[in-house]
């Protein structure tokens, strides 16, 4: 004898020994709802998937690329979360971006280039224009000489990045930031 989870009573199940309904009408329209809103979630989440496959296949690469810049600049944030700003030096506010020393527009080479951006100050990033002189300075002393003279030797280097290959970059930084975040 099992207990019906609807009314509390005693039943004897007739088809398996897993059903949780007696035959009350009550209890089994309980279990007939029940069933129903699983197989309704199920589809909500085979379309939600569905969905998103529909959205990525008409993706442009220029979509890609907004999508691998949004989650790039978190890395750097993350990155440079407990960094002074990179120009002006002061300790950065609750609120700061990811501001590159080679602009995306001048050398969209160096977009993607992890030594090519770092954590600023929107007052240096965007009122002052990346404030680049002295984000030249900070980054000489952050990473050395040899790196910004590499930067700004492969700054007009042509770069094409395929859309596989800026999904595999996004996929490589939601990796990396998943771990920052779980340290």
């Amino acid at each position: 004898m099992k207990k019906c989870q609807n009314c509390k009573q005693q039943f004897e199940p007739r088809f398996n020994t897993l059903e949780k309904f007696c035959w009350n009408h009550e209890c089994k329209t309980i279990d007939a709802l029940q069933k129903l809103e699983k197989i309704n979630k199920n589809k909500s989440r085979e379309w939600s998937q569905q969905k998103k496959r529909i959205q990525n296949s008409l993706k442009t690469s220029s979509n890609w690329k907004n999508e691998l810049q949004k989650i790039f600049n978190l890395f750097i944030r993350l990155r440079d979360k407990n960094q002074p700003c990179i120009s002006c030096g002061k300790k950065l506010p609750e609120k700061y971006d990811a501001g590159h020393f080679h602009s995306v527009g001048s050398s969209p080479s160096l977009r993607f280039d992890e030594r090519n951006v770092h954590a600023q100050c929107v007052h240096c990033n965007r009122d002052k224009h990346g404030n680049v002189h002295e984000y030249r300075i900070g980054l000489i002393q952050r990473v050395g000489i040899d790196i910004v003279n590499d930067l700004e030797k492969n700054r007009h280097v042509p770069s094409h990045l395929s859309t596989p290959e800026i999904i595999d970059f996004i996929e490589l930084y939601k990796i990396k930031i998943k771990k920052m975040k779980n340290n």
